[in-house]
């Protein structure tokens, strides 16, 4: 059984484009739940959409951000249960492009608590985000079990880093975080709605949060100034310093009162992904001859870390490779970068990991 989880506030046009998209998929076994977070006026939708699919609108009275997935899961599992129950989260503006990832859910080892799906903007380039064990929020699919297990969004985070916290705890129950290229997701990334100011006082605060809950204790206060700089830099360059200021405030106001549950070594190397770069570095490193970092991107430091780690020999001279190593684990930026450079130049372009599965072809009709 599949439950989409769908929040939305305000948004009716947007909406609706998003459950015409649903609506053109294959017929299916699914349930679509649409969490109205205090719009005005209500969210309205039809009892199924044009597939079959099963429509329901749950009314919250206050606007509760990403904690609106919460209350629409419980409701998909009070009406499906856990056993064999998938929660597909999209945003409002998200939509699978075909029925393929089903294909996906069937396959997913039993240990797997989620299948991250490839989310794909307008024009075919990749939403950026994510790492090979944590998913991009607006394409999901949760087993209900482990939802279940772990407890589902922190609600205090309001939204952006919250998917962090969710894999977090996922990977500390013992669960894996699996990307595979049949599961497609459309994201129009619609720009209304969207305050600058009040994103970055979240990502400074919420990013802080994860390492400050998650980090070993060697690494943890390192990693908190990293993410204070990191989020300085970008509110300067997107304009919102005084939101950066606000959620710098309120980090500093809560740091000490996280919930703290330090990950291993091992839990931590699968969680910032320099795990799935060895895994993947490793077997192929004597073919690699000298290699070249080129466009560093998230979490860079870990690739470089894994490369050295499975023996790859590395030069600072790009013109000196014999191989190009993308610099970033951030699957959709890592994915463009690749895409690039083989347009390029002939000599080989690695990536640090690779998602599950063939891409869908389909995606391009984001």
């Amino acid at each position: 059984m599949i439950s989409y989880v769908l929040p939305t506030h305000a948004r009716p046009a947007v909406l609706a484009e998003t459950l015409a998209s649903l609506g053109e998929l294959e017929p299916h076994d699914a349930r679509l739940i649409i969490a109205d977070n205090a719009s005005s006026p209500p969210v309205s939708a039809p009892s199924r959409l044009v597939n079959g699919v099963e429509v329901e609108v749950l009314r919250l009275e206050a606007n509760i951000s990403s904690a609106a997935r919460n209350a629409a899961a419980d409701r998909a599992i009070a009406l499906a249960g856990l056993r064999g129950h998938w929660i597909v989260m999209l945003d409002d503006d998200s939509s699978p492009v075909s029925t393929g990832f089903l294909e996906a859910l069937d396959a997913a080892p039993t240990d797997v608590g989620v299948v991250a799906a490839e989310v794909v903007l307008p024009g075919g380039r990749h939403e950026a985000g994510g790492l090979p064990e944590v998913f991009i929020g607006c394409g999901a699919a949760i087993r209900a079990e482990a939802w279940s297990t772990v407890g589902g969004y922190d609600a205090d985070f309001d939204y952006y880093a919250e998917e962090y916290d969710l894999c977090a705890r996922l990977i500390l129950a013992g669960l894996r975080v699996a990307h595979d290229r049949r599961f497609t997701v459309a994201h129009r990334k619609v720009a209304e709605g969207r305050d600058m100011n009040r994103i970055l006082a979240n990502l400074v605060r919420n990013n802080g949060w994860v390492m400050a809950r998650y980090a070993p204790q060697a690494v943890r206060d390192e990693l908190i100034r990293e993410q204070i700089t990191r989020y300085a830099l970008i509110a300067a360059k997107e304009n919102a310093v005084e939101g950066y200021e606000r959620g710098l405030a309120r980090l500093r106001l809560t740091l000490d009162r996280q919930p703290r549950s330090p990950m291993s070594d091992e839990q931590w190397g699968r969680f910032t992904g320099y795990a799935a770069a060895l895994a993947h570095l490793a077997p192929r490193s004597s073919a690699m001859g000298r290699a070249a970092i080129v466009q560093p991107g998230k979490n860079s430091a870990e690739v470089v870390r894994a490369a050295r780690d499975a023996g790859v020999n590395l030069v600072s001279d790009e013109r000196e490779a014999d191989a190009l190593l993308v610099g970033t684990l951030s699957p959709g930026p890592m994915l463009d970068a690749r895409a690039d450079l083989e347009g390029r130049q002939t000599r080989p372009v690695i990536t640090p990991w690779e998602p599950r599965g063939a891409p869908v072809v389909a995606a391009t009709r984001a």
